[in-house]
């Protein structure tokens, strides 16, 4: 499929550097954003490096990639999983062997919400809690799983949903790439069709958007692909901009 992007990165107003980072490589059918964990050794390395190390595993099997993008078999998506979920898991254990290298960067980790676009058919890899949402037909859904204390307890139905918005532990991930030399990988699968929007972001634009109106999201999403995304960080930096912000959409189109 034909495909638009834009994404943008922005420190925020109350961080001194920026430890999101993302990319996008069209030709490949690549997207991937990562934030580096706050309170971690240089979280702007691990986020960068994540995405290096993710990009060239996938360059790797391009050759393979475009030859099953050619179907949709089931078994042919599992492959394709299976890629990205070895993509991220290389990741995580060559940014924990640099961590144990290098005294200045034991501990870091970063979250990892990619994207890989084969035929009609995506693939989405996660670790953490930047998200993937899909707009398709006026309705917006959220396709990844935040890996955080708070989506844990919730699930568990060990606090409730006001609980869980007042609580200090928003931002304590149960996931991270980096943290230990393996990691469990969300890989989730999805039919693709021409119209459809994706967006990538990290938690500084998402964590406003559950506290904001559920049309806001639709909003943005509706817009130019440039304009979204801009429009989206402007709008987390007036609603505090506590945090770096990251978001990258992807419109296939006809």
């Amino acid at each position: 499929m034909r495909l638009r992007h834009f994404g943008h990165s922005d420190v925020g107003l109350q961080r001194a550097h920026n430890e999101d980072a993302f990319l996008a490589d069209p030709d490949l059918g690549l997207f991937i954003v990562c934030d580096g964990v706050g309170g971690r050794a240089r979280g702007e390395v691990a986020s960068r490096e994540a995405v290096d190390y993710i990009w060239e595993w996938i360059k790797r099997e391009q050759d393979r990639i475009v030859e099953m993008s050619r179907s949709v078999d089931p078994e042919v998506v599992q492959r394709l999983c299976h890629i990205v979920r070895s993509a991220i898991q290389n990741a995580t254990y060559m940014l924990h062997s640099l961590g144990e290298l290098n005294p200045d960067q034991k501990g870091m980790s970063t979250t990892a919400s990619c994207l890989l676009i084969a035929g009609s058919i995506g693939v989405i890899g996660q670790v953490g809690d930047s998200r993937v949402y899909l707009a398709r037909g006026g309705q917006v859904s959220q396709l990844t799983e935040d890996h955080t204390l708070i989506n844990f307890q919730l699930k568990h139905g060990l606090i409730t949903a006001e609980q869980a918005r007042n609580s200090r532990q928003k931002n304590v991930i149960t996931r991270a790439v980096g943290h230990k030399d393996y990691v469990e990988v969300d890989t989730i699968p999805t039919p693709l069709f021409p119209g459809d929007r994706i967006l990538l972001c990290s938690d500084g634009l998402h964590g406003y958007l559950d506290e904001a109106d559920p049309s806001a999201l639709q909003a943005f999403i509706a817009q130019d692909v440039q304009e979204a995304v801009l429009d989206a960080v402007r709008f987390a930096n007036e609603q505090g901009g506590k945090d770096n912000i990251t978001a990258l959409l992807v419109e296939l189109l006809e």
